[in-house]
């Protein structure tokens, strides 16, 4: 059982939980994640380790709310107990000096980046960020990434806060604007990351994403995450989660995601029946 030590809602529908969770919190590495299960029925879900404290025994968690088991899992509170956690899983990021970095998030996305920011800039690099949401009240860990940053720019789609426009468009100023830029870090919705491997692929400037398909085991077994990189099957599970954006099909990945929308949602409507949601 791992207790939950800290719950807090970051803006609409986006958790962050600090769990007690000490062997994974001394191995993990910036860019793994863990599966974790509720309860002993409940299904396992992936999530990116957003931070972790060697001392404490915890990591840190940040996930959206888009189905029954992140609900349910966004109903517990400090003190509650998780069934069980499984990780660190996925090979961690690349991290060393490449130079000048890009660190680029989208939505909930910029907690997945967060960590790879600070190792980066740990690394020697000269990190830039660009973090964008919908809209400022969605906007999450702006002031954590400014400090794992040499430069945050913030977008949102609105013009609520900050640059008015998509993440892409500010990458795409820089790049036109001749800054020199080593390597591009991109995680976010699909397509986000997509876009931002097409502005990226004309001049050569390597791009990794971070990729989330459905996943059943995470260990190679069953085959759920299996995506195509580069023209072969790859299981996000054990090969990634991080790929050469440039390599992926990212339409077959969007096609995957989509194969259980109806069943998802069945079973989050029976959910919010069930807790008067």
């Amino acid at each position: 059982m791992n207790r939950i030590v800290e719950k807090t809602d970051l803006s609409e529908n986006v958790v962050k939980m600090v769990i007690e969770a000490a062997a994974v919190a001394e191995k993990r590495r910036a860019g793994q994640f863990i599966v974790l299960r509720i309860d002993e029925k409940g299904e396992r879900i992936p999530l990116t380790i957003v931070d972790s404290d060697k001392k404490k025994g915890t990591i840190t968690i940040i996930f959206q709310v888009v189905g029954k088991t992140t609900a349910a899992l966004a109903a517990l509170r400090a003190g509650d107990c998780i069934t069980d956690i499984q990780g660190p899983l996925g090979n961690p990021t690349e991290i060393e000096n490449f130079g000048h970095v890009l660190c680029v998030g989208g939505g909930v996305g910029v907690g997945v980046i967060y960590p790879i920011a600070v190792a980066l800039k740990e690394a020697g690099n000269r990190v830039t960020s660009i973090i964008g949401a919908r809209t400022k009240d969605l906007l999450i860990l702006e002031e954590e990434m400014k400090d794992a940053s040499h430069k945050l720019v913030v977008a949102t789609d609105d013009g609520s806060y900050g640059f008015h426009g998509f993440v892409s468009a500010v990458l795409q100023n820089l790049i036109d604007a001749k800054e020199k830029i080593d390597r591009v870090f991109a995680i976010g919705p699909v397509p986000m990351m997509r876009v931002i491997c097409n502005v990226t692929r004309p001049y050569g400037i390597k791009t990794i994403v971070s990729l989330n398909p459905i996943m059943v085991d995470a260990t190679g077994m069953c085959g759920a995450c299996r995506v195509s990189v580069g023209g072969q099957t790859k299981f996000a599970c054990v090969d990634g989660p991080e790929f050469n954006g440039h390599d992926v099909d990212f339409d077959l990945l969007m096609s995957r995601l989509r194969m259980y929308l109806c069943q998802e949602k069945e079973a989050m409507e029976r959910y919010r029946c069930e807790h008067g949601g």
